[in-house]
């Protein structure tokens, strides 16, 4: 697989998060690579949107820009294609082309990504 970003970071939270959902779901490490290739790619790359991420843009904050992707095809989540309900946090340089996963969450285990922690690695720069 050829290098699409200049670079991905893996913040040390998500880290523990993938590390933790990884005892649930054995295919995650390959589902990131996937995701990665594909779903990342497609959005950022080849500027095709299949509603899979979203722009958060209510967390003024000026860079990076903040997105959650929704679409996650996990295959330990058998019949659930990319509506697995594994959602991914992550801010997206531009300039730089760096994307930074900041948080990784099963939908059953709770309802929305941690704003705190995302502001905390992220506060408005003036």
């Amino acid at each position: 697989m050829g290098k699409i970003f200049n670079e991905i970071k893996k913040l040390t939270e998500f880290e523990n998060d993938f590390k933790k959902l990884s005892k649930r779901f054995r295919t995650l490490d390959e589902d990131l690579e996937v995701f990665i290739d594909k779903q990342l790619k497609l959005y950022h790359k080849l500027g095709i949107d299949n509603n899979g991420i979203f722009h958060i843009s209510n967390m003024d904050i000026n860079a990076p820009k903040i997105y959650k992707a929704k679409k996650f095809a996990c295959k330990s989540l058998k019949g659930k294609g990319a509506a697995s309900g594994i959602r991914i946090i992550y801010g997206h340089y531009e300039k730089e082309d760096i994307i930074e996963l900041v948080e990784i969450y099963f939908k059953g285990d709770k309802e929305n990504e941690d704003r705190e922690r995302v502001l905390k690695y992220y506060k408005k720069v003036s």
